[in-house]
């Protein structure tokens, strides 16, 4: 990567989404901010963005959260990055119990989203288990229907 940063068709490349994907993810503040460039000027990522950007695909495929669910998990888990810098700016014990309440639901949060996605592939699971089961059980009926008519 160059000096200047990448560009959107660059990053999209890279981690092998359309640049339809980045612009949306910028839209829904998951990506850097439109803000932060001038106006018409081109989309200049830098490596953080990337790494970003990899890490909310990953996120998104792996646990197939919805885009307001990915979007809720990446808030939570910026806030608790904002808390970590307050903790090591932290002097006293009781701005130390602050920073503990308020890192409390914002992992509750992001565990619930989580435990939800585990809920839901168990029960699938258990849905093709009992398919695979039941697969199993016809083909040992069928077999035994076949033995049985070259028996007689």
């Amino acid at each position: 990567m160059s000096a200047r940063g990448l560009r959107i068709g660059e990053v999209a490349e890279r981690v092998g989404v359309t640049t339809r994907t980045i612009r949306y993810y910028e839209e829904r503040g998951l990506l850097g901010r439109e803000s932060q460039r001038e106006k018409g000027a081109h989309r200049l990522y830098g490596e953080a963005d990337v790494v970003r950007l990899q890490e909310l695909i990953r996120l998104r495929d792996l646990l197939g959260l919805s885009l307001e669910e990915l979007v809720e998990l990446a808030e939570a888990e910026e806030a608790r990055t904002a808390l970590r810098g307050q903790w090591a700016e932290s002097a006293t014990d009781e701005e130390r119990a602050e920073i503990v309440e308020a890192a409390i639901p914002l992992v509750e949060r992001q565990l619930e989203l989580l435990t939800s996605r585990q809920e839901t592939l168990a029960a699938f699971a258990d849905e093709l288990r009992g398919k695979l089961a039941q697969l199993k059980r016809r083909r040992r009926s069928l077999a035994a229907d076949r033995a049985g008519a070259r028996g007689a």
